[in-house]
Protein backbone atom coordinates (compact mmCIF):
# COMPACT_ATOMS: atom_id res chain seq x y z
CA UNK A 1 0.00 0.00 0.00
CA UNK A 2 1.15 3.51 -1.05
CA UNK A 3 1.24 6.33 1.89
CA UNK A 4 0.11 9.55 1.36
CA UNK A 5 1.36 13.28 0.25
CA UNK A 6 1.01 14.95 3.29
CA UNK A 7 1.11 18.98 2.80
CA UNK A 8 2.33 20.98 5.60
CA UNK A 9 2.09 25.01 5.27
CA UNK A 10 3.06 27.83 7.80
CA UNK A 11 2.83 31.46 7.61
CA UNK A 12 3.71 33.46 10.44
CA UNK A 13 0.25 35.80 10.34
CA UNK A 14 -2.93 35.43 9.19
CA UNK A 15 -2.28 38.16 7.13
CA UNK A 16 0.50 36.08 4.93
CA UNK A 17 -0.92 34.19 1.76
CA UNK A 18 -0.56 30.32 2.54
CA UNK A 19 -1.76 29.74 -1.13
CA UNK A 20 1.70 30.70 -2.67
CA UNK A 21 3.41 27.53 -0.69
CA UNK A 22 2.48 24.85 -2.48
CA UNK A 23 0.65 26.07 -5.05
CA UNK A 24 -0.53 23.29 -7.93
CA UNK A 25 0.31 20.24 -5.64
CA UNK A 26 -2.26 18.23 -4.67
CA UNK A 27 -2.27 16.21 -1.66
CA UNK A 28 -4.41 13.46 0.54
CA UNK A 29 -4.21 16.00 3.63
CA UNK A 30 -2.61 19.38 4.38
CA UNK A 31 -1.59 20.70 7.67
CA UNK A 32 -1.35 24.61 7.44
CA UNK A 33 -0.19 26.78 10.78
CA UNK A 34 -0.90 30.38 11.60
CA UNK A 35 2.29 31.17 13.88
CA UNK A 36 5.70 31.89 14.02
CA UNK A 37 8.54 29.97 13.06
CA UNK A 38 10.45 30.58 16.32
CA UNK A 39 9.22 27.14 18.31
CA UNK A 40 7.74 23.80 17.22
CA UNK A 41 4.74 24.37 19.46
CA UNK A 42 1.98 25.19 16.87
CA UNK A 43 -0.78 23.04 16.56
CA UNK A 44 -1.11 22.33 13.07
CA UNK A 45 2.47 20.96 12.85
CA UNK A 46 1.64 18.71 16.24
CA UNK A 47 -1.09 17.25 14.21
CA UNK A 48 0.48 16.42 11.43
CA UNK A 49 3.15 14.35 12.93
CA UNK A 50 0.70 12.62 15.03
CA UNK A 51 -1.26 11.85 11.72
CA UNK A 52 1.58 10.86 8.73
CA UNK A 53 2.02 6.97 9.03
CA UNK A 54 4.75 5.03 7.72
CA UNK A 55 5.18 5.42 3.87
CA UNK A 56 3.75 8.75 3.91
CA UNK A 57 5.52 11.82 1.90
CA UNK A 58 5.29 14.99 3.71
CA UNK A 59 6.14 17.80 1.40
CA UNK A 60 7.17 22.04 3.07
CA UNK A 61 7.93 24.67 0.75
CA UNK A 62 10.98 25.66 2.39
CA UNK A 63 13.51 24.11 5.68
CA UNK A 64 12.23 27.36 7.46
CA UNK A 65 8.39 26.76 6.83
CA UNK A 66 8.91 23.59 9.20
CA UNK A 67 11.44 25.06 11.63
CA UNK A 68 13.80 28.20 12.42
CA UNK A 69 16.61 26.45 13.97
CA UNK A 70 18.85 23.98 13.56
CA UNK A 71 18.27 21.71 16.33
CA UNK A 72 14.15 21.77 15.61
CA UNK A 73 14.74 20.68 11.82
CA UNK A 74 17.18 17.89 12.39
CA UNK A 75 14.77 16.82 15.36
CA UNK A 76 11.55 16.70 13.00
CA UNK A 77 13.55 15.55 9.99
CA UNK A 78 14.73 12.45 11.99
CA UNK A 79 11.55 11.74 13.87
CA UNK A 80 10.28 11.41 10.47
CA UNK A 81 12.46 9.22 8.55
CA UNK A 82 12.97 6.95 11.31
CA UNK A 83 9.24 5.92 11.23
CA UNK A 84 9.42 5.57 7.52
CA UNK A 85 7.98 8.55 6.47
CA UNK A 86 10.11 10.84 3.67
CA UNK A 87 10.22 14.90 3.85
CA UNK A 88 10.73 17.04 0.90
CA UNK A 89 11.81 20.44 0.67
CA UNK A 90 10.46 22.56 -2.41
CA UNK A 91 12.20 25.28 -2.49
CA UNK A 92 15.65 23.56 -1.63
CA UNK A 93 14.87 20.74 -3.48
CA UNK A 94 15.85 18.39 -1.01
CA UNK A 95 14.04 15.11 -0.33
CA UNK A 96 14.60 12.65 2.98
CA UNK A 97 14.18 9.36 3.92
CA UNK A 98 16.37 7.87 6.22
CA UNK A 99 18.66 6.72 3.44
CA UNK A 100 20.42 9.62 2.93
CA UNK A 101 24.04 10.23 2.07
CA UNK A 102 26.52 12.55 4.32
CA UNK A 103 26.17 14.86 1.39
CA UNK A 104 22.45 15.39 2.36
CA UNK A 105 22.85 15.84 5.61
CA UNK A 106 25.83 18.72 5.31
CA UNK A 107 23.14 19.83 3.11
CA UNK A 108 20.65 19.59 5.83
CA UNK A 109 22.19 21.22 8.41
CA UNK A 110 24.02 23.90 6.30
CA UNK A 111 20.30 24.98 5.09
CA UNK A 112 18.76 25.01 8.68
CA UNK A 113 21.86 27.00 9.69
CA UNK A 114 21.34 29.48 7.11
CA UNK A 115 17.29 29.45 8.20
CA UNK A 116 18.31 30.42 12.02
CA UNK A 117 20.77 32.69 11.26
CA UNK A 118 18.12 34.82 9.27
CA UNK A 119 16.21 34.55 11.98
CA UNK A 120 18.28 35.45 14.18
CA UNK A 121 19.12 38.76 11.72
CA UNK A 122 15.16 39.25 11.81
CA UNK A 123 15.20 39.45 15.39
CA UNK A 124 18.12 41.77 15.35
CA UNK A 125 17.51 44.35 13.30
CA UNK A 126 13.64 44.42 15.15
CA UNK A 127 15.08 44.84 18.36
CA UNK A 128 17.51 48.08 16.66
CA UNK A 129 14.65 48.87 14.96
CA UNK A 130 12.33 49.36 18.71
CA UNK A 131 15.52 50.81 20.42
CA UNK A 132 15.57 53.39 17.62
CA UNK A 133 11.77 54.14 17.75
CA UNK A 134 12.18 54.41 21.74
CA UNK A 135 14.56 56.85 21.54
CA UNK A 136 12.80 59.12 19.41
CA UNK A 137 9.82 58.60 21.25
CA UNK A 138 7.44 56.57 18.42
CA UNK A 139 7.10 53.49 20.18
CA UNK A 140 4.72 53.20 22.68
CA UNK A 141 5.15 49.35 23.04
CA UNK A 142 1.95 46.90 21.87
CA UNK A 143 -1.10 48.58 22.02
CA UNK A 144 -3.38 47.34 24.95
CA UNK A 145 -6.61 45.02 24.13
CA UNK A 146 -8.42 45.54 27.26
CA UNK A 147 -11.10 48.22 27.10
CA UNK A 148 -10.95 50.14 30.48
CA UNK A 149 -14.55 48.62 31.23
CA UNK A 150 -12.90 44.85 31.01
CA UNK A 151 -10.50 45.91 33.33
CA UNK A 152 -13.43 47.31 35.89
CA UNK A 153 -14.67 44.61 35.65
CA UNK A 154 -11.96 42.18 36.47
CA UNK A 155 -11.23 44.37 39.27
CA UNK A 156 -14.46 44.11 40.52
CA UNK A 157 -14.22 40.28 40.61
CA UNK A 158 -11.57 40.12 41.94
CA UNK A 159 -12.91 42.35 44.57
CA UNK A 160 -15.88 39.95 44.75
CA UNK A 161 -13.58 37.03 45.32
CA UNK A 162 -14.19 35.43 42.23
CA UNK A 163 -11.11 33.32 41.43
CA UNK A 164 -7.99 34.55 39.04
CA UNK A 165 -7.69 31.64 37.06
CA UNK A 166 -11.20 31.22 36.54
CA UNK A 167 -11.24 35.05 35.51
CA UNK A 168 -8.79 34.85 32.95
CA UNK A 169 -10.26 31.73 31.53
CA UNK A 170 -13.58 33.56 30.71
CA UNK A 171 -11.76 36.84 29.60
CA UNK A 172 -9.68 34.73 27.64
CA UNK A 173 -6.34 35.99 28.66
CA UNK A 174 -3.57 35.05 30.46
CA UNK A 175 -3.11 34.74 34.23
CA UNK A 176 -0.10 36.79 33.77
CA UNK A 177 -2.27 39.40 31.80
CA UNK A 178 -4.99 39.59 34.51
CA UNK A 179 -2.06 40.65 37.16
CA UNK A 180 -0.63 42.94 34.88
CA UNK A 181 -3.72 45.07 35.08
CA UNK A 182 -4.84 44.62 38.28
Amino acid sequence: MEGHKIGYIRVSSTGQNKDKQLDGLRFNQTFVDKASGKDINRPALTEMLKFVRKGDHVVVHSLDRIARNLVDLRRIVADLTGRGISIEFVKEKLTFSGENSPMATLLLSVMGAFAEFERSLIRERQLEGIAIAKQAGAYKGRKREMTDERIAEIRQRVANGDKKAVIAREMKISRETLYQYL
